[in-house]
């Protein structure tokens, strides 16, 4: 058990009756403090030399769940770098108002506002490079609630192209990006957007926030990611990541929960330390709505058009199913730690599967293979 399913576990009748947490709040939660639990299931594996056995219990796959979470965030960038174009990218960070988070905690459907704006004032800012050349860049947006001290704010992040590609097949390099102009559009196309999802009783708040905010909301850009593996390795690290590492977590006692952060002004150390109560309610605030996408794409990485398959790919296809092969549990195993999971420790003999447990259950392949089978066939009907 690791420190987070320690924390919550110990205090989770206590989220129940003083929270009241969100029902899919719930269910993560659930699913990642029984992650790894063998009661839940796993896989039976024996060696065919010395007939030793291996037991491995499932995992939860909750993305609320730091190490199946970091799993998600491999996987979830390794599919992400196979959309990319072999060109220079730029990644933007759009920010918002204190003042309107709280619209987007309160009503969570509201998000979708957020990527609505972004993808508008890209598209717009490339439309006008040449209007009947039409230019459509590639770009992915993320979505982040949290910041580093796990406070509410959503914020976009947004790898976008230097450059565009026309409805006549021509690529146009774009360096230079004007973000008087991506603030500006930015701010009246979110408030605009959130004035038609509230009503008419948002129009106070949006007019204190023009008189607020003169110059728009804040879009910078983090230095350009020239190289495909720069770029890879970027997503990868940054904008696939967890709210929280478990390597943040400094201590628990029982009743209070160390952490740090490096302050986003200055970079400086910051140390803070919580009830462990009020510590999870900063965690999950930020669990998602149940199939609510976080990553959404645009532009070129969005639509399946013949002539945009003559663009050259980062990653071309000849390398993906090695890539996959990295995400997979055994290879993760072997790169983490250094050893193969699936390998005898007696005799070093290859291990095979032989038997699946589900909920204290035996289950055969062959039911399992059923099941797959009648679901895909409910689904098609």
């Amino acid at each position: 058990m690791n420190i987070l399913q320690k924390i919550f576990s110990d205090h989770y009748e206590e989220m129940l009756y003083i929270l009241h947490p969100r029902k899919v709040v719930i269910e993560n939660v659930d699913r990642m403090i029984n992650c790894g639990a063998p009661s839940f299931g796993g896989a039976m594996y024996v060696c065919p030399h010395c007939r030793n056995m291996k037991f491995v219990p499932f995992r939860c796959k909750s993305r609320f769940c730091p190490s199946c979470g970091i799993k998600y965030s491999q996987e979830r960038s390794t599919s992400m770098a196979f959309k990319l174009i072999h060109c220079v990218h730029r990644h933007c960070v759009f920010t918002i108002d204190e003042d309107l988070r709280h619209f987007f905690f309160d009503d969570r459907s509201l998000l979708d506002c957020l990527f609505q704006a972004v993808r508008s004032v890209v598209l717009r800012m490339f439309h006008n490079l040449n209007k009947s050349k039409n230019f459509v860049p590639g770009f992915i947006c993320v979505l982040h609630t949290f910041g580093r001290p796990l406070e509410w704010n959503p914020h976009i992040h947004c790898l976008i192209s230097e450059g565009g590609f026309s409805d006549d097949g021509f690529w146009r390099t774009v360096n230079h990006f004007n973000y008087t102009l991506l603030r500006k559009s930015f701010q009246t196309a979110l408030l605009n957007e959130l004035e038609s999802r509230i009503g008419p009783s948002f129009k106070k708040t949006k007019a204190l926030i023009y008189r607020k905010d003169k110059n728009g909301f804040y879009v910078y850009a983090k230095p350009s990611l020239s190289d495909t593996d720069t770029v890879i390795k970027y997503v990868s690290r940054y904008l696939s990541r967890p709210a929280i590492a478990l390597k943040r977590i400094d201590s628990y006692d029982g009743e209070h929960v160390t952490f740090h952060y490096n302050r986003h002004e200055d970079n400086a150390y910051v140390q803070k330390t919580l009830p462990a109560l009020d510590f999870m309610q900063l965690l999950i605030q930020h669990i998602p709505e149940k199939n609510f996408k976080m990553t959404r794409y645009y532009g070129l990485y969005a639509r399946h058009r013949e002539k945009d398959k003559s663009l050259y790919k980062a990653i071309p296809k000849s390398k993906h199913q090695i890539l996959l092969s990295f995400t997979k549990w055994r290879s993760s195993i072997l790169l983490s730690f250094g050893y193969d999971p699936l390998n005898c420790p007696k005799c070093r003999h290859e291990m095979l599967l032989v038997e699946l447990y589900y909920d204290h259950h035996r289950v055969s392949l062959k039911e399992l293979y059923e099941r797959a089978m009648a679901k895909a066939k409910c689904r098609s009907a």
